[in-house]
This record gives structure tokens, sequence and C-alpha cells, in this order.
């Protein structure tokens, strides 16, 4: 009976409109509009790499091979499972135009079946055939337009690669199965397979990768095949994939970076349930006679509480709707925008998945933000809020149970919804920590005016003490703004120092401790001739060279590797190993021995301390690698440190060299030189030995700086989502408190003051509160932001001033234009007026 006596309540109450709710409506809206359109962009990259699948992978099935052709007996097995075979080799090499003019490509060789799904699209637009046709006695190919530029060629014109001549066919504007491919340090070169024969740079030894698409029949078995597959060639080193997961790398990079967005969405959706638990603390504080009315009818503290938790449940509802409709609406309608920018096929579309997860988040955010002011009105008792004491009760036991719980779902849900625990559990932690830390800083920075505004040094300052003044006063402004404008710019200053730190690593201290070049497939006999070009040099300060084998990592103790390993990077592909007789130079050994020098024994390998923790390796454990299709069983004997963060030389594996007897390979070597010296030293040894590859660092840290800033910029959108929620929050709190200044304005006139002084009060009053807000969104954004860097990039932390500069800067714009929209009418008041109301 209470129930429905409580529900026809708050319906007639709700007839009223929904003045006071805009900013509940308005901040609920916007944290879930970011996080539906988030979880809708993801849905539409899974969506259209799931049904794009085989265009992707360029088959319905692909078996991958390192370093070498299938075998007959492969060949054979491909041909009976499949209506039609393609073969792709891809590896990079250096493209040469004329005597100097030469740059880095990724260069897939293909067959005439290629592609077997999917278009290649071309400029000017002919088959792909007629592009890679000979003419003129050279091989013909096509290239990426930016490679095209880069180099100055025109249709027509030739290009080396290795030892051969190229003719460019066509500029390369779409590759179907590009997706696939993976990080590339280059743009794309094809050519036929077979125009490769004379270039040198598919030998024994040196790095390349075949992969073989294949195209079955309707209906086939991909389960089945893929087991039948991988039994019949396990010790081959042969992988499998199929067209149900075309692109893992993708797919692992659209769901990390979409969970991390989403997180950072929660943070806004953090910041409008402060704007939200605001919106109900001002609307109950109008209600305060219509409480004392119903108290004073005999109405029960529990019925108050349902009359106005139905409101908020009914009006929580309208703005989870708004939120869903925007999230879901926007990414529509910018979907031609979306699909453009992304190298992947997208397909968009209503997903329930993304806008059920927007929902729960927002719901549950509602009702957490809501409890505590719904609560303390309940127990007051009715002649108190006649007096005017307002909603000054304490929540009961069930009311912080109910709280409690509401954590707990929130937080368990953003765990299972990332799929992240520890990301999620950090997230929620960060934001539960930084609303903590803003609401002491609020409350300090309110005690820290009163203090102030009865010192010395403001006395002469009207405006200075007035501003002071309202600060400590008893009005809720000061919470207010620090919580709600305080998170969003935390997001963004933490967003700030990570960016800024993580491109301090890449350009200053990476640069200054990274090789100049890598090279890469230098054949046996090449390697002496190589290194004496380099000895003399006196701009070379540093040279390393060592053996280059791939191989995968098949088993440990004797079980599957991903049985024990996990999804460990070092068991994802194949690994780079190499051999020595004698412990190198740099390495360090943390436990265990190295070989005797010449031992013949039982294989042996060392392996890289830090990743054989992680994978909880101990010394006496066994590993097989599958090197070429050979199984090579090795115990491990030591542990030694490798540094990978100077991008320097660093192997995971090294093995004894007896171990490696008959395996063909090439070497590698990292040269350390002036920054001047680097192009004689490519035209040199480029000319010496075409087959050679040079990776130059510089470039590769550009293309690592362009993933980055991408990412970078998504992240400061999504900030830009919980700064703009605060900033509604903080026009809610300048709305709400018109009235308090308009009675402000008027005592100030009595008492002579001028509107330009009561103008300047007000415009230093909010500068205040948002420098303060700056301020301690720079103190949660620095701690943030080492955190980041020290235990999850693992790298050093400095502070960034700048960025810091502008988040303080950006705290007082953002005060001020709340606060100065709504000066007018205090302004304009009449004292006589407002007095006279209070009478």
């Amino acid at each position: 009976m209470s129930l429905l006596l409580a529900a026809r309540i708050a319906r007639r109450e709700l007839r009223g409109g929904l003045a006071g709710f805009r900013v509940f409506l308005a901040c609920l809206a916007l944290g879930v509009a970011a996080i539906a359109g988030v979880g809708m962009v993801r849905s539409a990259i899974e969506a259209g790499l799931s049904e794009q699948g085989a265009v992707l992978l360029g088959g319905d099935a692909e078996m991958a091979i390192t370093y070498r052709f299938a075998t007959d007996d492969e060949r054979a097995y491909m041909a009976t499972i499949a209506t039609q075979v393609s073969e792709i080799v891809d590896f990079r090499s250096m493209v040469l135009v004329g005597d100097d003019n030469r740059a880095l490509t990724q260069v897939k060789g293909v067959d005439d079946a290629y592609p077997l799904t999917g278009t290649v699209v071309l400029e000017p637009a002919v088959p792909l055939a007629e592009a890679l046709a000979p003419a003129g006695g050279m091989p013909g190919a096509v290239m990426d337009r930016v490679l095209v530029d880069r180099l100055g060629l025109t249709i027509g014109d030739s290009f080396r690669l290795g030892l051969q001549d190229f003719r460019l066919g066509a500029v390369l504007l779409r590759e179907p199965d590009s997706a696939t491919g993976g990080f590339s340090l280059g743009p794309r070169t094809i050519v036929l397979t077979t125009g490769l024969a004379k270039s040198g740079l598919i030998a024994a030894g040196t790095l390349y990768d075949t992969a073989y698409r294949l195209d079955l029949p309707d209906g086939a078995d991909l389960d089945g095949l893929e087991a039948a597959t991988e039994a019949k060639f396990r010790d081959t080193g042969l992988r499998w994939a199929d067209s149900r997961r075309a692109a893992p790398g993708v797919e692992r990079f659209v769901e990390r970076i979409g969970s991390f967005l989403i997180l950072v969405g929660l943070s806004g959706l953090a910041v409008g349930g402060v704007g939200v638990s605001a919106a109900v603390r001002a609307y109950l504080e109008g209600k305060v006679a219509t409480i004392a009315t119903l108290k004073t009818l005999g109405a029960e503290g529990q019925t108050i509480f349902q009359v106005y938790l139905i409101q908020i449940a009914v009006l929580s509802g309208l703005g989870v709707l708004i939120g869903l409709i925007i999230g879901a609406g926007v990414p529509l309608l910018a979907a031609p925008l979306i699909t453009a920018a992304l190298p992947f096929p997208v397909a968009f579309g209503l997903y329930p998945a993304p806008l059920l997860e927007a929902a729960f988040y927002g719901v549950i955010t509602a009702f957490l933000f809501t409890l505590w002011p719904l609560a303390r009105s309940q127990g007051v008792r009715a002649a108190a809020l006649y007096r005017g004491a307002g909603n000054a009760g304490w929540p009961g036991l069930w009311h912080w149970v109910a709280i409690g719980i509401l954590v707990v779902a929130l937080v368990g849900g953003a765990m299972l919804f990332s799929g992240s625990a520890n990301l999620a559990a950090g997230t929620s932690g960060g934001v539960v920590g930084a609303l903590i830390l803003l609401a002491l800083a609020a409350l300090g920075l309110r005690r820290l005016a009163r203090w102030a505004a009865r010192k010395s040094f403001v006395r002469g300052r009207t405006g200075l003490r007035l501003a002071l003044g309202a600060i400590g006063g008893p009005r809720e402004e000061a919470m207010s703004v620090v919580l709600s404008l305080g998170l969003g710019l935390s997001v963004l200053a933490a967003v700030g120092q990570i960016d800024s730190n993580l491109r301090s690593a890449i350009d200053r201290d990476l640069p200054a401790r990274a090789p100049s070049y890598f090279f890469v497939d230098i054949q046996q006999d090449q390697i002496d001739g190589f290194l004496a070009r380099l000895a003399d040099d006196p701009a070379v300060s540093k040279v390393e060279s060592a053996p280059m084998l791939r191989g995968i990592i098949s088993l440990i103790n004797g079980k599957p590797a991903r049985d024990v390993a996990g999804n460990h990077w070092v068991v994802q592909g194949d690994r780079g190993l190499t051999y020595s007789d004698a412990l190198p130079d740099n390495a360090k050994i943390t436990a265990g021995a190295w070989w005797p020098a010449g031992y013949t024994g039982p294989a042996q390998i060392s392996f890289a301390a830090e990743e054989a923790e992680e994978i909880g390796l101990q010394l006496g454990d066994t590993i097989t690698v599958n090197i070429l299709g050979r199984d090579i069983e090795a115990t491990i004997t030591s542990f030694r440190e490798v540094d990978f963060s100077t991008a320097g030389m660093g192997f995971v594996m090294s093995m004894n060299p007896a171990a490696l007897n008959g395996a063909p390979h090439s070497f590698i070597s990292t040269v350390y030189a002036t920054e001047a010296a680097e192009g004689p030293i490519l035209r040199d040894l480029a000319s010496a030995y075409p087959n050679i590859t040079a990776i130059r660092v510089r470039d590769a840290i550009d293309r690592v700086t362009e993933a980055l800033t991408a990412i970078a910029t998504a992240t400061a959108w999504a900030a830009g989502a919980s700064l703009l929620t605060g900033f509604v929050v903080l026009i809610g709190a300048a709305a709400a408190g018109v009235r308090g200044r308009m009675q402000e304005a008027a005592v100030l006139k009595v008492l002579g003051a001028t509107r330009a002084r009561i103008l300047g009060s007000f415009a230093l009053r909010s500068a205040l509160l948002g420098a303060a807000a700056g301020v301690v969104a720079i103190a949660v954004g620095g701690v943030s932001g080492w955190a980041v860097m020290t235990f999850v990039m693992e790298a050093d932390y400095a502070f960034e001033p700048v960025s810091a500069i502008g988040i303080v800067l950006a705290g007082i714009l953002a005060t001020l234009l709340a606060g100065l929209g709504f000066a007018l009418p205090p302004l304009m008041v009449r004292p006589a007026q407002v007095l006279r109301a209070e009478e």
C-alpha cells in the first residue's frame, strides 16, 4: 500500500515538468552517450572483421610458414582440402631508384591466383595481372602511393629490389588483405613471386614468411580442418588461421583500446554522477515544504524516500534513453567518415550489447549518486524542515548496504565488460580515490578561504574578501565545482602527462641509446666484408652483429607451449633466436651458467630472465623450438638480462652453436653512428650488398609515434567528454546559485557596492574555484601518470609543466564562463524587491 501511495504522489509531482532536472538528465545522458558511442564503434569494427573475414585473410583459411616455402607433402595436403590455393611470400627490402634514392618497403610476392577474395584497387584502374605483367624486359610491380611519391616515380619508371629491376605498372590504392599483415615499417610493394627469382632476396636463411590462402568448399568444417591440419603438421612450424578470426592482432587492439576508452568514459560518468547528486540535492531542498507537509499528514520517512526514489528512477530511465539515442545515433551519422578513416572494414548498425552495457553503467551510476541525498532526507523531522534546517539527516544502515552493493556492481560490471580485471579495478580505484581527494580538497579550500578572509592582507581588497567569503560560506558551490570540474580535468591531466612522457621517451631517450640502423639478411659470406666497412669509420661508435634464426616455441616440458604460457607474447608466432659459443660481452647471467666453449652435448638454451619469470620457467625446464620444420629440444641452463627498451639487439633465446648445426641462417647487425654518417654508410653497404635490408630506427620511431598520437587523440576526446560533463555540472551549479547571488548582490548594493565591483567579486570567486580545481587535477593527473608510466609502461616519469599550466587555465576559463553566464540577473536585481521577499 505504501509503495502504491508513493507511486501516486510521485506521478503527480512529475506532472509539474522537468524543472530542476535538466542538469540531471544532461549529465546522465552525456556519460551514457560516451560509453555507448565507443561501444558501438568497437562492435561495428568487430562485426566488419567477422563479416569480411575471408576478404581480410585473403581466403577461407591460411597456412603460414616462416623461412621456407611449403614442401611437396604440404602442397599435396592443401590440394586435397581446398578448391584453389594462392601462395604469398612477404618480406622487407630496400627499393632503389637511380644511384642514391632508396626507401624501405614491405614486399609481397604473389601468384596468378591472388587475390582469392576481394579486389586490389589500382590507379589507373587496370587489372592486377596487367600491372604485374613483364614489359620492356622487366617484371611489373605496384606500389603504395606514399612510396611512389617519396621516390618520385611515375607509371612506367623502373626501380630495383635486390639485384632485380622492376617496372612500376600502377599505384596501389587498396589491398584487401592488408589488415592481416600486422605492423609494417614500410609501405607496400606487390610483385609476382616469379619476378623475384633473380633478386637474391629469397635465399636460405633470409627473413621471409610464406602464406598459402585456401579457397575451401562451401560448408567446410573449419574446426575439423584446423584440428586435422595442426595434428598433421604439428612438428613443421606450420600455423593455421581462418576467416573466423582473420585479423586477431587488429581484434585484440580494437578490444583493448575500446575497453580502455570505455573505462575513461566511466570517469566521465562519475563526473556526471557528481552533477546528478547535486541536482537531486538541490531538487530536494526545493521540496522542503512538500516533504514537511507530507510528514505533517502522517507520511513515514520510508514513503517519502520511495516517492523521490520513484521519480529518480523514471528520470534516470529517461536520461539513459536519451544517452543511448545519442550514443547510437552519432556513430551511425558519422559512419561514412569513420569507415573512410579506418584501414579495415566496419559494419555499422544497432548492436544491443554495447547499448545494454552503457545502460547498465548509467542506471547503476544514477542510483549510486542519488541514494545519499535521498537517504538523508528520509530521517529529517517535519519541524526541522519548517524551520529551514534542510536535509541534514544521515543515511541508515540499509542505505549504506545498498550503496556498497551498487559500488560492487559497478566495479564488477567494469571488470566483466572490459575484459581486463586489473585495468578496470585500477580505473575504478583511481576514480574513487580522485573523488575522495577532490572532496577533501574542496573542504580544505573552504577552510582556507574562511581563514584568509579574516587576515590583514585582504583588507582594502573588497572584491577578494567577498570572493573568499563566498567560497568559505555555507553553500556547496566549492564542493560542486571542485568535484565536477576537477575530475574531468584530472583525466585530461593524466592523459597529457602520459602522452608527454611517452613522447619524451621516444623522441629523446630512445634515440640517444638506440642504434642508427638495423641491417638484416646479411649472408654468411657477407658478414666479414660488412663489418670491415664499418670497422675503420670514425663516425661509427659501435657495431653489434649476431647470427639470426626464427623459430616457434611449440612445447614447454613436453606440453603445448600455449597451455603452459597462455597468451604470453613469446609463444605468439615465431621468435628470433641466436647462438653463441661464449657469453656475449654485454650479457649478464642472473641464474645458472653458460655452456663451456666448444660444447657439443645435448642442446642447451639461455632464456630472457624477465620473460621466463612471467611464463613460470625454471632452470632445467625443456623448451622445444621448431626451426624450419625441425624440432630442437633444449634444456634451460641459464637466465640472462635482456633490455628490449633500447631498440638494440636482444634475443629471448640463445642456444649453443652445435644445437643449430646445418640450419641455414643469416646475420643481423646494429650500427651506432652519427646522423650525418647514416647516408654514406647506407649508400656504401647497399651498393656492395643489394640484398641486405636496412631499417632506419628513426623511421621506426616515427611509425610508433604516429600510433601513439592516434591513441592519445582518441583518449583525449574521451577525456573531453568528461570535461564537457563537468562543464554541464558547473552550469547547473551556477544556475542553482542564481537566487543566492541575487540576495548577495542586493545586500552589497545596499552597502554601496557598484555593479562592476560585484561582477569582479563574482569573477574572482569563479577564477579561484577553477584554479583550485585545476591545481588538484594536476596533482591527481600527475600521480595517475606516474603510476601508468612506472607500473604499466615500466618507464621513467618526469612531470610535464606545460600541459599542467594549460589544465589550470582551462579550469579558470570553464568556471568563469559558467559563472559569468548567470551573472546578469544578480547584477540587474533591485535590492528592495529581494529584501522585501525575504521579510
